[in-house]
């Protein structure tokens, strides 16, 4: 793969860091700004909302941009609302400041995957997503640990600073390495949904939805879940999120590879099942240090071995990808947002020693919406979107 491939992922380190790190940090939130736990969390649910909504709005108005303008832009939008979050002192002015990153992020990912796969050949699309995904999941191992980590002595101002920063440079890589590559011609919003009206996409749009929300409601609380299941804090979490990360990378990397040889359904129907064995089992396996760590990668690997599939699927549906591809983008944070609202609730009722539980049964639905896909996809033709 070519250097510009993994610059793109550089971008997707700085947007998924934006969007991740709360996890990290989110015993500083609490206790700078006196809010519980929860409502901390639901930052990252207004994150996630603000992406949702924007992403195919974004993507409509942005169609006709030249593509390296808008990965700068949406790369300058997210590191000006890094920099509102490095500032605030109030619950509110974060918050503001976690929507505006959104919608840099939400007008980054989907370019970024798009330009990735325009500059490799079809037999090696899968690889180019898993790229640039990978930017996302080395967030996660690299991003959210030190955040975690740094927290403790800078505070989340001061980590949300450090994140706006990494934007502004990959904002100047991205300006100075990257060639122009033309936009595509404008769709209206009203055409850009009607991709979803068949029925396959939309299948694969609530299995994205709904795998989201089974490992995020997990994920965004994984700090106060590993100290009620291990009785460890502070910078041995910092390590254990660490584990996490690590695997998060094996699995993105597995997932694109797999999907080009296996294809993109066996992958997608192996890795739900390994999921749906590890998140059920995190409460017995995460007691102690070593075992949360080994069990923390490995169900990381069977996470985000998930993305590469379902972008490659949505790519075989509807080759020229860019609606399709805006819409699942908003479908992951969805996912994300509604996560976030799911875990608080759970959490607020039997505990977060239940969260495993639920995102297990949640995977099964997944489950059950892949064969339906397979069935639908072996019958009907691709889509010209």
């Amino acid at each position: 793969m070519s250097a510009r491939t993994y610059l793109l992922a550089a971008g997707a380190f700085a947007v998924g860091t934006s969007a991740y790190v709360v996890a990290g940090v989110l015993p500083a939130v609490s206790a700078e700004l006196d809010v519980s736990v929860t409502a901390a969390g639901q930052l990252t649910t207004a994150f996630a909302l603000a992406y949702a909504v924007s992403a195919p709005l974004l993507a409509t108005i942005t169609a006709r941009w030249e593509r390296r303008r808008l990965l700068l832009i949406a790369l300058l939008v997210a590191a000006l609302g890094n920099a509102i979050s490095a500032v605030a002192t109030t619950y509110p002015l974060l918050l503001g400041g976690r929507i505006v990153a959104a919608l840099g992020a939400a007008a980054y990912t989907p370019a970024a995957t798009l330009f990735a796969t325009a500059l490799r050949p079809p037999a090696e699309r899968g690889r180019a997503v898993a790229i640039v995904f990978g930017g996302l999941t080395v967030a996660l191992a690299l991003g959210v640990p030190i955040g975690s980590l740094l927290a403790g002595s800078i505070g989340y101002r001061g980590v949300f600073a450090v994140v706006a920063a990494v934007s502004l440079v990959t904002a100047l890589a991205v300006r100075t390495q990257l060639p122009l590559l033309a936009g595509s011609p404008a769709v209206a919003l009203r055409e850009r949904f009607a991709v979803a009206a068949d029925r396959r996409v939309l299948t694969l749009l609530a299995i994205t939805v709904l795998g989201v929300v089974a490992t995020m409601s997990v994920y965004i609380y994984v700090v106060p879940l590993l100290t009620a299941t291990t009785g460890l804090a502070g910078s041995t979490i910092g390590g254990l999120l660490l584990a996490y990360g690590l695997g998060a990378i094996v699995g993105n990397a597995w997932g694109g590879r797999a999907t080009d040889r296996f294809g993109s359904i066996p992958t997608l129907l192996a890795t739900l099942a390994g999921f749906i064995i590890m998140i059920a089992t995190l409460p017995l396996t995460a007691t102690t240090a070593v075992g949360a760590a080994l069990a923390l990668f490995v169900w990381s690997v069977f996470t985000w071995s998930f993305n590469p599939p379902v972008q490659s699927l949505l790519l075989e549906l509807a080759p020229t990808g860019g609606l399709v591809l805006s819409l699942n983008a908003s479908a992951i944070y969805l996912g994300m947002g509604l996560a976030g609202v799911l875990g608080g609730a759970v959490i607020g009722t039997v505990g977060v020693l239940a969260l495993p539980e639920v995102g297990a049964a949640l995977g099964l639905v997944v489950v059950g919406l892949m064969f339906s896909l397979r069935a639908s996809t072996r019958r009907a033709p691709a889509l010209a979107d």
